[in-house]
């Protein structure tokens, strides 16, 4: 058993969290990579009706981060004291807007941030340059040129945080009533796996993402006990981690470690480790049949829609969602209509009673 008082007292909470945000980023990454978890896949299966084992990954994987994390809160293993989440002011506005964003990037760019990331890890040249635009992107609406825009939109419609942004509070729910909901959710993900017949990596890989987001919360919340601080409590995310890795990278860099640090080259390294052990590291670049632009269009909107939404398809959807929060809901719901209804619009295939040549298909998925 780790000493977590020790630890914090001989390094820092700042590294430790570092350290913690490490491990649970290796632990997604490789779970991520070898389940295809992939909240635009999701979308498109269920939207297209086919309700295969894509959609039943990520119901899986959220099941599991709600089911999880709420017992370790209801066990008083986790606290969500003064987490900026539930305690901040939020945007309604920027999280209807944002998830819309980030759904119709995330088609356009073929995968999600965190699959890009994923995927770039595996020798795939075309997600590693979008998650690049993806990044600057997102900095720029953060501290940047983007970011006057951003405020804007973000201040048309706001919630004041504390219970106010939690939609189970809301509602008057209590532990039972979270662990109840938790387990509804799990269940059904349970009935949709079985049903979309998903192979032992869809099962391992889906429940070990959600499990992964649980041990960020669990990791950094218990640092932060240990420190006795309040507010440490987060899961993964991957705008703003993966903006401030970019300006740690680009210049001269005073900011303390903390959870962010080290979590996007965790996911890099643990996404590398699963496809070499499984013989899937290829190396896969642009070409005319894949095209750029719809990519490149595709991640500026991730950028901006990850930041005004609170966070990405994991860090608001997963993250954000397992803990109730209300902007994090709408922002996954905005997430879900902007990508059915562009998938719709651009890549479901339109009935004309004609084949197409092979040459013209459309390109498929990253």
């Amino acid at each position: 058993m780790v000493d977590l008082e020790a630890l914090v007292s001989d390094w820092g909470i700042g590294p430790a969290l570092a350290v913690a945000g490490l491990l649970a980023g290796l632990f997604f990454g490789f779970m991520a990579q070898r389940s295809q978890f992939c909240l635009r896949a999701a979308v498109v299966e269920f939207v297209s009706r086919a309700y295969g084992r894509k959609l039943a990954i990520w119901l899986l994987a959220f099941g599991s981060t709600i089911l999880v994390l709420q017992g370790l809160v209801a066990a008083g293993q986790v606290d969500l004291a003064g987490i900026r989440a539930l305690e901040s002011r939020g945007s309604l506005s920027g999280a209807a807007l944002g998830g819309l964003m980030f759904g119709i990037g995330m088609v356009l760019a073929r995968g999600c941030a965190s699959r890009l990331l994923v995927l770039s890890a595996t020798g795939n040249m075309r997600a590693l340059v979008t998650g690049l635009v993806f990044v600057v992107t997102a900095q720029a609406a953060w501290q940047g040129a983007l970011e006057p825009l951003r405020i804007a939109l973000s201040e048309l419609w706001t919630i004041e945080g504390g219970p106010s942004r939690d939609w189970m509070a809301q509602l008057g729910g209590g532990s039972a009533g979270r662990l109840g909901f938790a387990g509804l959710w799990f269940s059904a993900a349970l009935v949709f796996a079985w049903r979309g017949k998903v192979g032992l990596w869809g099962w391992i890989g889906g429940m070990g993402a959600g499990l992964s987001v649980a041990l960020a919360y669990l990791l950094s919340a218990q640092i932060g006990m240990a420190a006795m601080e309040t507010g440490t409590a987060r899961g993964i995310t991957f705008s703003g981690p993966s903006a401030e890795l970019l300006m740690r990278v680009l210049a001269p860099n005073n900011r303390p470690p903390g959870f962010d640090t080290l979590l996007v080259p965790g996911v890099f390294v643990g996404s590398a480790l699963g496809a070499l052990l499984a013989g899937e590291w290829r190396l896969t670049v642009f070409d005319t049949r894949s095209g750029m632009m719809r990519y490149m269009v595709g991640a500026v909107l991730m950028g901006f829609g990850s930041i005004m939404a609170g966070g990405c398809a994991v860090g608001a959807g997963i993250s954000g969602g397992a803990i109730f929060s209300v902007t994090a809901w709408l922002a996954l719901l905005g997430m879900w209509l902007g990508a059915g209804a562009t998938h719709l619009l651009l890549d479901e295939p339109k009935p004309t009673g004609l084949d197409l040549p092979a040459g013209l298909d459309p390109a498929p998925a990253s």
